[in-house]
């Protein structure tokens, strides 16, 4: 089972795990936006994990031998400003469903964010402390502890910077939003003072195919392996793209006013899931290629 099928990610983890053999029972907020062609085995329900009553008769029901909780509010600036429903996505709808998991024995993985740390050393392992510096961050590792304690087989899956071709209905990603402004003459502005390891989705989906593969227990980072600033990350995309790098301007975090604030440094270190689940990120540059090519 996938919650939060219908967004970057859920739609291109729905086709992996189908491509690796798996039935798939998606479900998502809205009604089924998932590609023509991943039919097959797939069953959808539209269901809102903060309603208790839908998500345990849809675990009654279908008794899926893994969750993937993939469901979330994610717009940093949008869970500042609105905590409560933050909260009640993030939290309460992970609890209620590691609840429903619990009536089925079902092995849960959670997808994170490297959100969770306050970004002040970089090069972050699986064991390092949450700091989260914003709201969405606190909601993610409030949920990631819950997850921790649940007496499920669980795995959690923290990534960052997640980029890729967006499926129908998906928000756009860095990606897609330089290549929109951009391809409209627009100048842009994009901070040099953060760093992250841009993941490119496919990457991500399979990695966490790997992880239902091998029913991995624990805390993996799924990530990409090039560290670049969101700026850097810009200039290589209009680059790529050969549009008019002029058109981006570096600028430091301190000038946007934002009211989620964001960690400076906030790089993943993959070896654990390199050596334990055989994963292999492609590099951002040949992340560019399978998306253009």
């Amino acid at each position: 089972m996938v919650t939060g099928a219908n967004g970057l990610l859920g739609q291109h983890l729905v086709a992996a795990l189908m491509g690796a053999g798996f039935t798939v029972i998606a479900t998502g907020k809205a009604g089924n936006r998932l590609p023509a062609g991943l039919e097959g085995t797939l069953r959808y329900y539209s269901a809102d994990i903060t309603d208790e009553q839908s998500i345990h008769a849809i675990m009654r029901l279908e008794e899926p031998s893994m969750v993937v909780h993939a469901a979330a509010m994610t717009q940093v600036d949008e869970c500042q400003l609105r905590r409560d429903q933050s909260f009640e996505i993030n939290v309460l709808g992970t609890i209620n469903m590691l609840a429903a998991a619990e009536r089925t024995g079902s092995h849960f993985i959670y997808i994170s964010t490297d959100f969770v740390f306050d970004g002040e050393k970089g090069k972050y392992s699986e064991e390092d402390a949450h700091k989260p510096v914003n709201w969405y961050g606190f909601t993610k590792a409030q949920a990631e502890k819950h997850v921790g304690k649940s007496l499920l087989p669980w795995a959690i899956v923290r990534t960052g910077l997640v980029y890729g071709r967006p499926a129908e209905g998906a928000r756009s990603n860095i990606v897609t939003w330089v290549k929109e402004k951009l391809e409209k003459g627009e100048k842009i502005r994009v901070v040099s003072d953060q760093v992250r390891t841009p993941t490119y989705v496919e990457d991500l989906a399979n990695g966490i195919r790997l992880m239902a593969e091998k029913e991995a227990l624990g805390v993996f980072h799924i990530a990409g392996e090039d560290i670049l600033t969101p700026y850097e990350v810009a200039i290589r995309t209009a680059g790529f793209l050969r549009l008019d790098a002029d058109l981006v301007e570096k600028v430091d975090a301190a000038s946007f006013s934002q009211p989620g604030i964001r960690p400076p440094v906030t790089d993943l270190l993959i070896g654990k899931a390199r050596k334990e689940l055989g994963y292999a990120p492609l590099s951002f540059g040949q992340g560019l290629e399978k998306m253009f090519l």
